[in-house]
């Protein structure tokens, strides 16, 4: 199930860094992070769904690749943002 427009307007208001900014890597991240929880429910459910789950585990890498970029870029953005999203302890 794909992310509706209302949620995905939702993550763009409260990770962009300016007002017409859709497409910064915290945005990205936000977007990539919404989908994988929701792929994660429903392979919790369909054990063997493989195309799924093959399809998270590309996800997972891209925002893993995203997130490195950032960090390389500005550990201070990067620190907000995982704590802001909550993806890493």
């Amino acid at each position: 199930m794909p992310l509706t427009t209302t949620r995905k307007q939702e993550l763009i208001n409260e990770h962009q860094t300016h007002g017409t900014d859709t497409g910064s890597v915290e945005v990205q991240v936000a977007m990539l992070s919404e989908r994988i929880n929701q792929l994660s429910g429903h392979l919790q459910k369909n054990i063997h769904d493989f195309s799924s789950r093959q399809g998270l585990l590309k996800m997972i890498g891209r925002r893993k690749r995203l997130l490195s970029y950032l960090r390389n870029i500005s550990e201070e953005r990067y620190a907000a943002l995982i704590a802001r999203l909550g993806i890493r302890g």
